[in-house]
């Protein structure tokens, strides 16, 4: 059976992270942790679908894994038109499949080992033309929804809008067709302006009388859309720390770690990396290769990538941070931070409203609500910021930006930036002797 691992996406409700199947987490890119995850329950055939943005490092991916000898073939195909969604990937990849058994798994649908192992069991009954996995929502999610009846799919909803759901199924993108020549032969026919395409086919196939089975998952699941969702996918690998290393990994390993520092709960520290007198790491946490946590700094419930200062007196909390991010003396909080990023001393995130309520992030310019009251800065990668500088919660900053001193960014910052404040004395005729004033205010309150 071929498993395609849909990998195209070009990141834009993601921005400004570049390419969310690369995010690292305990180590390693998304993309590799799904392949590897599909790999250990006994699928050995795949055809990974890329964009021109990605494909290469796809390509350097594939290389990796065929050297293990779990693994039979792993070709990468190139999505033309990223524009046509999950149908143009589809389309892709018919030359290549053509027609028998097909798994199709989205990259950015991070589920556990379990709901593949059902799949693989429930394909078994041998009486059905498919499967999809499906989660039951308590709240709207903006999806697909299935309608379902005798446990058999009638037909998908795409966004349907809360309150107009016609179930509480949600479609996960973990499909099954005993014959992928049904749904290329289904795509081939739709027409549709927007990129739902692929759902299109879909419920024609349900609406031609075609049994596809709706498999209910109860587990973990993260689709991956939005920049808050790093965060979550943060807390979910963090939470794994038991299952994904050895026990003796736990706490240490080839680190260099002061007496003075404290160390507690579910922490990694990978080779190279250096705790400095009275640092705390406190778990779940990872440090990443050759990283620093120097004297006084604080890190806790966060992801540190390689090559990264957590500098002096620095408290870093519950954030992610790619690789080579270079702190001193600054608060870091709730925080996604891209890869080459630098803080000057005393630089702040700020991650709570007033008010405590949910921190509203600019999507495509829409204001969408986060879901999380706690939620700072979401950087891109190169970003320097000057002394003293101050991020208001659920702020981005894009690519290649630098940031000068003492200044308040309280709005989202392009791309390819160079942000400056003025200061400015204002002088007045009359001088005033304020120490006066203040002595008579005062001698008028005793009185």
């Amino acid at each position: 059976m071929k498993v395609i691992l849909l990998a195209a996406g070009r990141s834009q409700r993601m921005k400004p992270i570049e390419d969310k199947n690369f995010l690292k987490f305990l180590g390693k890119p998304l993309v590799q942790h799904q392949l590897e995850q599909l790999i250990s329950v006994g699928l050995r055939d795949f055809v990974i679908v890329g964009g021109e943005h990605n494909l290469a490092r796809l390509e350097e991916l594939a290389q990796m894994l065929l050297n293990d000898e779990s693994v039979d073939s792993i070709e990468v195909v190139e999505q033309k038109d990223l524009d046509d969604g999950m149908a143009g990937a589809m389309m892709s990849i018919e030359p290549v499949v053509k027609s028998g058994p097909m798994f199709v798994v989205s990259a950015n649908d991070v589920v556990e080992s379990k709901a593949f192992e059902m799949l693989m069991d429930a394909k078994g009954d041998g009486d059905v033309d498919g499967i999809l996995i499906a989660k039951e929502m308590k709240e709207y999610f903006p999806g697909g929804y299935l309608n379902v009846k005798d446990g058999l799919i009638e037909s998908i909803v795409e966004k349907p809008g809360a309150g107009n759901e016609p179930s509480n199924m949600v479609n996960i993108v973990l499909h099954y067709f005993a014959e992928a020549k049904d749904l290329f032969d289904a795509l081939h026919k739709v027409e549709s302006e927007k990129d739902d395409r692929y759902e299109v086919g879909l419920d024609s196939l349900f609406k031609a009388g075609k049994k596809f089975k709706a498999l209910p998952y109860d587990g973990f699941w993260q689709a991956v859309k939005y920049p808050w969702h790093v965060l979550a996918l943060k807390e979910h690998f963090l939470g794994k720390i038991r299952d994904t290393f050895p026990a003796q990994r736990i706490g240490g390993w080839e680190a260099d770690i002061a007496l003075t520092a404290v160390i507690k709960g579910d922490v990694i520290l990978e080779e190279g990396v250096k705790v400095f007198d009275h640092a705390t790491i406190i778990g779940p946490a990872y440090i990443g290769k050759n990283s620093i946590v120097a004297t006084n700094a604080v890190v806790r419930g966060s992801m540190i990538g390689d090559n990264c200062v957590v500098g002096y007196a620095t408290e870093v909390a519950r954030s992610y941070w790619g690789d080579s991010v270079w702190t001193h003396s600054n608060y870091i909080g709730d925080s996604i931070l891209g890869n080459n990023v630098s803080f000057g001393a005393g630089t702040v995130t700020g991650n709570l409203r007033f008010d405590e309520g949910n921190i509203p992030v600019n999507i495509k310019g829409e204001k969408m609500d986060s879901g999380r009251n706690k939620f700072g800065l979401i950087s891109g990668n190169h970003v320097r910021s000057g002394v003293n500088t101050s991020f208001m919660p659920g702020v981005k900053i894009g690519t290649n930006v630098c940031i000068g001193a003492g200044i308040v960014i309280g709005e989202d910052i392009e791309d390819n930036k160079f942000v400056t404040g003025k200061f400015e004395l204002k002088q007045y005729d009359n001088k005033v002797d304020v120490a006066a004033i203040n002595r008579e205010e005062l001698k008028k309150k005793l009185s």
